[in-house]
């Protein structure tokens, strides 16, 4: 029994215990790293607008702005530090946002139709009512190019707003909200393609055409080594740079030809994985650490290698790939990006700028109309239904929080106002506006339609 077990052998009994005490399905692991990270970018960016507006903005604009290249041979590759985050770093981003949206669409809630009907319903309303308001409001000016930016929402943010409610907030609701910012980054991806593409370069295209058919061919092939589709995929960003067409869709186009199968069945698998945990436990020695147990330490390594053929390689890169960026590839694209100096004399003309008001409107009232409005047109119309123990209430509040489009929005805004600094700043200013508005309105609406331990009583 544990309490005959020698005091320093019981410590580590113990915590082994609570290593493998709780057991996270993919979704709860998705989700608490989303929540962790919208507060770390909540804080970074915080700290880009404080720089912003300090005597440091000057050596803050010195850093972004800071050449870096890499060459070999005669080919050289030069970008500013803030192309590299943007262009480079946020490739990585878009290729854990491919891996997500293969497999959500596989098994996830995109994977059922009459399930995805309502969040996919909604999510088209989110981004077409969006996107008409600032058009209308824009049309004919100078800002009319950043119709893109209010049809996107932030996940991160999103989803830890509503984790901050607790028990207030049926499951269902959350499964919802990231169905919904699943698509909406799907249409974000296809607008980024078709709407913000530079001037096409045919002989980079074919040549970016060529890379990614040669990583369909790895999938058909069954390589199930992620080297490999690193190496082509690293080949298709830099030629879909030289392409005209954003850098950061291969990561999209890489992640989708990721494998999603596994090597083994469940069953044969648990048949491997029984026979090699009685082996170990035969070749246990009393007095004797795994370290100098050879045996088991090559056990324990064929356990590693086994439990890896039995996930598929699409579950272990979203696995070992989201925290990277969730906590370190978001926050420095917040610092590098969310630097917005605010002048509160000429604050009126920034309020009074059509495209700040065309994103305020978009984010906030758009969002709002699109989701809650697609969502009442398609249940009614029977297209889909309310998840189980969420009101129509609910579905309202989430769609006043879905405003909140921080990242995907700023890197919009960055495509369409390229070299326009003024017009950019403006863009900004209202993204963070319409952030802070969506969070405070929306949050206050789930409050007030749902009740503490709400969700655990529809267990």
């Amino acid at each position: 029994m544990e309490k005959d077990l020698d005091p320093s052998l019981q410590k580590h009994s113990t915590a082994l215990e609570k290593a493998f005490d709780k057991i996270m399905t993919p979704f709860e692991e998705f989700i608490h790293h989303e929540t962790t990270s919208g507060i770390l970018l909540m804080v970074c960016a915080v700290i880009a607008i404080v720089i912003a507006n300090s005597t440091l903005y000057a050596d803050y604009l010195n850093v972004l702005h800071t050449s870096f290249s890499i060459s070999l041979g005669p080919w050289v590759l030069d970008k500013s530090v803030h192309h590299w985050i943007n262009d480079g770093l946020m490739a990585l981003f878009f290729f854990v946002v491919g891996l997500e949206i293969k497999r959500e669409v596989l098994v996830g809630e995109l994977s059922d139709i009459r399930q995805a009907s309502l969040p996919i319903v909604a999510a088209i309303g989110g981004m077409v009512v969006p996107a008409a308001l600032y058009y209308s409001i824009n049309a004919g000016g100078e800002g009319v190019a950043g119709w893109g930016i209010p049809m996107a929402t932030d996940i991160a943010f999103a989803v830890g707003c509503l984790i901050l409610l607790g028990s207030r907030i049926p499951k269902a609701l959350l499964t919802f909200l990231v169905a919904l910012a699943i698509v909406d980054d799907l249409g974000a991806v296809v607008v980024i393609a078709i709407f913000y593409t530079d001037q096409i370069h045919t002989n980079a295209l074919l040549l970016s055409a060529l890379f990614f058919g040669i990583l369909i061919a790895f999938n058909l092939l069954g390589i199930r080594k992620p080297l490999p589709y690193f190496i082509i995929g690293l080949c298709l960003w830099i030629a879909m740079l030289k392409s005209g067409v954003h850098a950061t869709l291969a990561g999209v186009l890489t992640a989708l030809t990721i494998p999603a199968t596994t090597k083994y069945d469940p069953i044969q698998f648990g048949q491997v994985m029984r026979t090699l945990l009685d082996k170990f436990d035969r070749s246990h020695i009393p007095g004797k650490c795994l370290m100098t147990n050879v045996k088991q330490r090559s056990i324990l390594q064929t356990f590693e290698n086994g439990i890896h053929m039995g996930e598929s390689p699409l579950q272990r890169l979203e696995h070992n790939m989201h925290a990277p960026v969730a906590f370190l590839i978001i926050p420095i694209f917040a610092l590098a990006n969310a630097g917005v100096p605010i002048e509160f004399s000429g604050m009126g003309d920034v309020l009074a700028d059509p495209i700040t008001i065309g994103i305020i409107t978009g984010l906030v009232l758009g969002k709002f109309i699109g989701i809650a409005g697609f969502s009442w047109i398609a249940i009614k119309a029977g297209f889909g239904s309310l998840p189980k123990g969420v009101s129509f209430s609910q579905i309202c509040g989430v769609s006043v929080l879905a405003g909140i489009g921080f990242t995907m929005s700023i890197f919009i805004g960055e495509l369409a106002f390229t070299g326009q600094p003024e017009n950019l700043l403006m863009a900004k200013t209202g993204i963070l506006l319409a952030s802070l508005m969506a969070g405070i309105i929306g949050v206050t609406w789930l409050l007030m339609c749902s009740k503490p331990g709400e969700d655990s009583q529809q267990q």
